[in-house]
């Protein structure tokens, strides 16, 4: 969708400034425009608003802006992001939308293949969803040392998930592109900005809960995040002593749990406060080097 007045609680000042212009689309399946549209999650709408200011204290900015840097003008932002910014309490009004009526679990096969790989490959490296937390830590810091051709598996599933989201809106290559032209991949049914966009949207969004849920359970908020990493403070050097559980010793519903599955969380990496300190101070994002590599930065919706 294209812009919409999104004024927070304490209004915006200024009027928007001009609109920013309109996706490119395949030819083999263009969406309808659609004006001053109601925000519906269900639909798969890609949308546009003003951007949600930041307040002291809050972290409502994290959930609707990729960047570090938000837009000052209205901006191009999917439904799920839309509608949880309702959702903080934001006064959202879309003036503009791209609309499908076709709608489908487009992703469910190639999700579902994918999903069941991953969690197989695990298991033969010894990470099962039998283990506890603690036997789970141990099995993951252990487990490319079990088989290493495994492993490489495992690291090209992940690679197929990554690769394959991002193909959706494949962008010129080739040097002989010149800017303003058409490319190859917009004449393909399978160029779909707006289901990447709504995968990276539902991640967010989901992420925001799971960030918010952490606030609420330990008083703790994250030192940086980026993409699907998150760095959090802890008195230990394992995700143990700051993760919430209950008296049964079972992880509390709601935020970050570890587990094999996706959308469970694993150990990254472990660096102390001095470190992380430096690197902010530095201008550097902690998530991007906790590993001991450059994590990966998706460029948002």
């Amino acid at each position: 969708m294209r812009s919409a007045r999104c004024p927070s609680p304490s209004a915006w000042t200024s009027t928007p400034p001009s609109s920013p212009p309109r996706p490119a689309w395949s030819s083999a399946s263009p969406p309808r425009p659609l004006p001053h549209p109601e925000v519906q999650p269900e639909d798969p709408r890609l949308l546009a608003g003003r951007p949600v200011p930041h307040r002291a204290g809050s972290t409502a900015a994290l959930a609707v802006h990729a960047e570090r840097h938000p837009p000052q003008g209205p901006a191009w932002y999917q439904t799920h992001t839309i509608a949880y910014a309702q959702e903080l309490g934001y006064d959202v009004h879309p003036i503009e939308a791209y609309l499908r009526r076709e709608t489908g679990a487009y992703l469910d096969p190639w999700h579902d293949r994918l999903k069941t790989a991953y969690v197989d490959t695990l298991a033969d490296l010894g990470v099962t969803k039998e283990l506890d937390d603690r036997q789970f830590l141990a099995a993951m810091e252990q487990h490319k040392q079990v088989d290493p051709a495994m492993a490489a598996v495992l690291s090209a599933i992940k690679a197929t998930v990554k690769g394959g989201v991002g193909k959706l809106r494949e962008r010129p290559q080739g040097k002989s592109y010149k800017e303003g032209e058409r490319w190859p991949a917009l004449e393909r049914p399978t160029w779909r900005p707006d289901i990447r966009a709504a995968v990276i949207s539902k991640a967010r969004v989901n992420m925001h809960r799971k960030l918010n849920n952490m606030v609420k359970m330990t008083g703790l908020y994250p030192l940086a995040v980026l993409s699907d990493c998150v760095v959090y403070p802890s008195p230990g050097d394992s995700p143990l002593d700051f993760l919430p559980y209950a008296a049964s010793g079972k992880p509390q519903p709601g935020g970050f749990r570890l587990g094999p599955t996706p959308g469970l969380a694993k150990l990254e990496g472990v660096q102390t406060m001095l470190w992380a300190v430096d690197l902010m101070e530095q201008g550097y994002n902690p998530a991007r080097h906790i590993k001991g590599g450059d994590a990966v930065l998706d460029e948002g919706e």
